[in-house]
């Protein structure tokens, strides 16, 4: 089926953000994201050029997307830098969950079951596993990390139930999207960071990292909402946890864990069980 090649195509490319986000970790935040969301923005010039109309959509639509994608990626690579990264990575990645979650808050027509009540515990008692998890083996324990990490996963799980409140926009609108968040972070960046001096393998893992993950993802995504059901789509997305944990215990050289083994297969099942209607 087409939409669920789309979000695989997406999934892989967002398993590398949480390693590429490490691996950029002596770049400030703001400039981080402000460079990768611009490069991403890039790839909707084919398509604007093409058709002007497809960057007009109305303001709420734009600051719905800016939100989105400034707010979550901002808070993402915060909580990268002050807590340990893969268990950071598997707080944020509730936001799976938090779809099923929010759902019936955002969306009309929608009631939360016992059944979604069950995968919301089962969730969050994965991410406290993560979180207590940490202090074993890793210097530092807890780390006020784990807020932004949380914070990451409910605004990307709001914005995505939003947009299915908007009027319906081209995908070519995403571009639009990261370009003003790129501008906001830039300028944030400017005003609060200290200034830095980029290298030449700086400037290559900020291109992959904005053609892809902070890029060509965006577009994938969009495309296979567009096309196909989005409920199975989701579902495609708990693969992405488990990549992106599996690549950065990879890259780190760290062992697997009892808590992130555990964690993991808790955050994997209750999003699964969470998506259960019948």
């Amino acid at each position: 089926m087409p939409a669920n090649l789309y979000a695989l195509g997406a999934i892989a490319l967002w398993v590398s953000l949480a390693t590429l986000g490490v691996a950029l970790k002596h770049i400030p935040p703001f400039l981080l994201t402000g460079i990768a969301l611009l490069m991403g923005s890039l790839l909707a010039l084919p398509f604007v050029l093409k058709d002007r109309r497809a960057w007009q959509i109305p303001p709420g639509t734009l600051v719905l997307g800016v939100c989105g994608l400034f707010g979550y990626h901002f808070l993402l690579f915060i909580a990268l830098r002050h807590a340990p990264p893969v268990e950071a990575n598997l707080v944020n990645y509730l936001w799976p969950l938090l779809m099923v979650v929010l759902a019936p808050l955002l969306l009309v027509g929608l009631r939360l079951r016992a059944l979604h009540v069950v995968a919301a515990l089962l969730g969050f008692g994965g991410a406290a596993i993560a979180i207590l998890g940490a202090s074993q083996g890793v210097a530092g324990g807890w780390s006020w990390g784990f807020v932004p990490a949380l914070a990451s996963a409910f605004i990307w799980a709001s914005y995505s139930l939003l947009t299915q409140r908007v009027k319906p926009f081209p995908t070519a609108a995403i571009g639009l999207f990261g370009g003003v968040s790129g501008l906001l972070s830039l300028g944030c960046h400017w005003v609060l960071e200290a200034q830095v001096m980029l290298s030449a393998h700086d400037w290559l893992l900020l291109a992959v990292m904005g053609l892809g993950p902070l890029g060509g993802a965006f577009f994938l995504w969009d495309k296979a909402l567009k096309l196909g059901d989005a409920r199975q789509i989701g579902i495609l997305s708990y693969l992405t946890p488990l990549g992106s944990t599996a690549l950065l215990m990879l890259v780190s050289g760290r062992p697997l864990s009892w808590s992130i083994g555990l964690s993991a297969v808790m955050i994997l099942g209750a999003a699964l069980l969470g998506t259960r209607t019948r």
